[in-house]
């Protein structure tokens, strides 16, 4: 069983960066690629950015392009979601998700951690 723990959420104001970190932990960790995907209150869960586990592609939701970057640490087992010049529509709840195939589902997720964005 896979673990996956969020950290690095908080309050900022416009305008402002924040990096997430997700650490997964359990047995060996060897997904096809991660994912962060975001809920805000009353809206549906939303794709963010994915990037493969070989670090060969990313891809990102058309608004967060040029803002968020994703990046990974195979050796810590770790994905990075960096988010600079946030809005206050980014806030929401940011979730990690490890898929392990190329056309399969994300079957491990964290628990998300909250990013508030004050304008």
């Amino acid at each position: 069983q896979v673990q996956l723990v969020e950290s690095g959420g908080g309050l900022v104001q416009a305008g402002g960066s924040l990096r997430l970190s997700c650490a997964a932990s359990g047995r060996i960790f060897s997904p096809y690629a991660m994912g962060w995907f975001r809920q805000a209150p009353g809206k549906e869960r939303e794709f963010v950015a994915r990037i493969t586990w070989n670090g060969a592609f990313t891809l990102y939701a058309d608004s967060v392009k040029g803002r968020f970057t994703i990046s990974r640490d195979n050796a810590k087992n770790t994905v990075y979601l960096q988010m600079n010049s946030l809005k206050p529509e980014d806030t929401a709840v940011y979730y990690c998700a490890a898929k392990y195939s190329a056309y399969g589902q994300y079957d491990s997720w964290g628990q998300g951690t909250q990013v508030t964005v004050s304008s």
